[in-house]
């Protein structure tokens, strides 16, 4: 009788798909004075009536048919847009200015080994520090559960220089010392539109989400999954256990990392213990590929199981080893396939998987390939079938299959990431050769051979790169009326990289280890359309399973959480053995892209208006930077703020928050100025 009544009460969550959700006027609030080029497109979305969700979904199906996902790593949201104009920031929200006294983890005490403490608040990070290129701080899975502090299953979010501290410092070593002092600062670090004015532009001009969280509160690997399954492993660890499993090949011998994913270790496919060695997946020569660091093959279900709709069963069938494969979809083929659904085209495409326009002909050196950044890989139904390996793709082929008119005709969903290196051949910007000292030409050579990367994650990237990518990626969109004319653009992170966030996410799910799994810290979301909402902030929570339930709205998609199995798997996981730290309840052991008002969809973002044809689609020049800007470095001479006309909080208020004297963003790449 119990499992009949959680099944029945997710059948009643599932019903709420059809509730007008969008009602509750407050999830979407305007910024403030809207400039030249928004004014003529602004509408305060509190002067409308709200259009009922089935309604914006209907209207959504006629109008768009290409979502594009602009993948970048490693930022919180208070990192990249704490200080934006009428989003829940560091110094303000939505209402206007807040104290330090309301703003969780603001003041900081950490404790020294040697007994002593000092105190740590927000600083601002801009041309003078060379922003655009910092190091990365403690984001890993242990690390992360300790910045969160959850005390009473709440997220004080107050250890984040603690943690930091603690990941380098040692007692009696007076160098790491320094150095754990340098991460405690750069930690609570921020920038603002002089460091990323692209991403200022966009989200200034479009719409901007400020409840968003990372899926797992893990590193990288784990989100980049969730992105395309709403989970890292849950289900599985649910039917399956979490021990590691143990494989060999060769002189190879390890145990495979066991689900839930935590880590970033490699994926299987492509590995030294892949069957089909590199015949089919690439690996990268700047990964760790240790036996230990090696993935098992996953085998829940993902967004391209549910895009091939109809299709579904004959695709399967291709699938070169189909019993360990697909043995956890033994039910959810026949569920997708018989619900006889349209065949939708995706494509991830990644810089580095396959032969790269900077690299000798016919020769793929896989130089920039982030492997532990690439979803599908560590799906084995997908990595080892050709009917779905045929859309994993290199970032060059992006931007050819665009000039080409090779992308599908009738739409599709289709995934952008870059990697360690970019096509462009662009180096990060010296905008102060005095800091965070004066510059040798060993200095520079250190930064452009670390910090050239194009996916803003801190370790390899900069930002201005990164955004510079992102831009060349929505102008190819925008320069293409009619891909412009039917495309909706998501530009969003997988995790925060460990930098401080205020905003609590909530606890959902507490893994294997009994830390925090769901949700992780809160990161950046940007929506771009024709027929978007102009200057506004979306305060709609989510993680990265909102992009799930946006898909499965606009193309009429099985909810995961909905499939045979994974339906079966969250029941299952509500069972005590499966129970938190205190006996928490585990209702969240699987995907969760039901649309509820603690897991919502994107559907905000869109402008009624512009979808009932009422008001005229955004111009794609709307979108669009001048290619001369985005190709010269420092963007707008690092002067962001003046040229986008944009006024961040903290300036605005008149507050004081320059990093301290002798401070540097780059401890571990340059720590003699530590």
């Amino acid at each position: 009788m119990a499992l009949l009544n959680r099944a029945a009460a997710l059948l009643l969550a599932t019903a709420l798909t059809a509730q007008p959700v969008l009602a509750q006027q407050a999830m979407i609030t305007a910024q403030p004075k809207p400039g030249p080029a928004v004014a003529p497109y602004f509408v305060d979305p509190a002067s409308e009536t709200a259009m009922p969700r089935d309604q914006v979904i209907a209207l959504l199906r006629k109008k768009v048919k290409y979502v594009f996902v602009v993948f970048n790593e490693n930022h919180s949201f208070d990192n990249e847009f704490g200080t934006f104009p009428g989003a829940n920031g560091i110094y303000a929200d939505a209402h206007g200015k807040r104290d330090a006294a309301h703003t969780p983890g603001f003041t900081q005490t950490v404790t020294a080994r040697d007994g002593s403490s000092f105190t740590v608040s927000p600083i601002r990070l801009g041309p003078a520090q060379n922003a655009t290129f910092r190091d990365s701080v403690d984001h890993s899975h242990t690390g992360l559960a300790h910045k969160l502090d959850v005390t009473d299953g709440t997220p004080r979010m107050d250890r984040f220089a603690q943690a930091d501290y603690d990941r380098v410092a040692k007692a009696g070593d007076a160098k790491l010392d320094k150095m754990g002092r340098q991460f405690a600062q750069l930690v609570m670090s921020h920038v603002d539109c002089d460091t990323i004015p692209f991403f200022w532009n966009y989200a200034n001009r479009f719409v901007l989400f400020d409840n968003i969280f990372a899926t797992e509160d893990t590193p990288s690997t784990p989100n980049a999954i969730a992105m395309l399954a709403g989970q890292a492993g849950e289900t599985q660890w649910v039917k399956h256990g979490s021990t590691p499993i143990s494989a060999e090949m060769g002189t190879h011998k390890a145990s495979l990392q066991g689900v839930p994913l935590v880590n970033d270790p490699q994926p299987f496919w492509g590995s030294q213990f892949d069957p089909n060695g590199t015949t089919y997946q690439p690996n990268s020569p700047a990964e760790n590929y240790k036996d230990g660091n090696i993935a098992q093959n996953l085998t829940f279900a993902s967004v391209p199981l549910t895009l091939a709709g109809g299709d579904l069963a004959a695709m399967t069938q291709q699938d070169r080893m189909p019993d360990a494969d697909l043995a956890d979809l033994r039910q959810d083929i026949p569920f997708v396939t018989n619900r006889g659904g349209k065949k939708v085209a995706w494509r991830w495409y990644e810089e580095g998987y396959d032969h790269e326009p900077y690299e000798p002909a016919g020769e793929a050196k896989h130089a920039g390939y982030v492997s532990h950044h690439s979803g599908p890989q560590y799906f084995g139904y997908i990595a080892n079938n050709p009917s779905f390996s045929q859309n994993m793709r290199g970032l060059g082929d992006f931007f050819s299959d665009m000039t080409s008119g090779a992308m599908p005709k009738d739409g599709g969903v289709f995934y952008i990431r870059g990697g360690f290196t970019n096509i462009a051949a662009q180096t990060p910007p010296i905008q102060n050769a005095n800091f965070p000292g004066k510059l040798t030409p060993a200095d520079i050579a250190a930064i452009n051979k670390t910090k050239s990367g194009n996916d803003d994650h801190p370790s390899y990237s900069d930002s201005m790169i990164s955004e510079s990518m992102a831009a060349h990626v929505i102008n190819e969109i925008a320069a293409n009326p009619e891909l412009w004319a039917q495309s909706a653009i998501i530009v969003t992170y997988d995790e925060s990289d460990g930098f401080y966030d205020h905003v609590a996410p909530r606890i959902l799910s507490y893994g294997p280890d009994g830390l925090p799994l769901a949700r992780g810290v809160r990161i950046p979301m940007i929506v771009i359309s024709p027929y978007a909402r102009t200057h506004v902030v979306s305060h709609a929570e989510g993680d990265h399973n909102a992009v799930i339930e946006t898909l499965n709205a606009l193309y009429d998609l099985p909810p995961l959480a909905s499939l045979p199995e994974e339906k079966a798997a969250l029941l299952a996981g509500e069972d005590g053995t499966f129970n938190g730290p205190n006996g928490f309840k585990q209702h969240h052991l699987g995907p969760r892209d039901i649309n509820t008002p603690q897991t919502d969809d994107l559907l905000s973002a869109f402008d009624p208006g512009r979808l009932a044809g009422t008001r005229k689609p955004l111009p794609a020049s709307y979108a669009m930077i001048d290619s001369k800007i985005v190709d010269t470095l420092p963007h707008y001479n690092g002067q962001g703020c003046k040229a986008l006309g944009l006024v961040p909080t903290d300036a605005a208020q008149g507050i004081k928050n320059a990093p301290p004297a002798g401070f540097n963003t780059l401890p571990s790449t340059l720590p003699g100025y530590n």
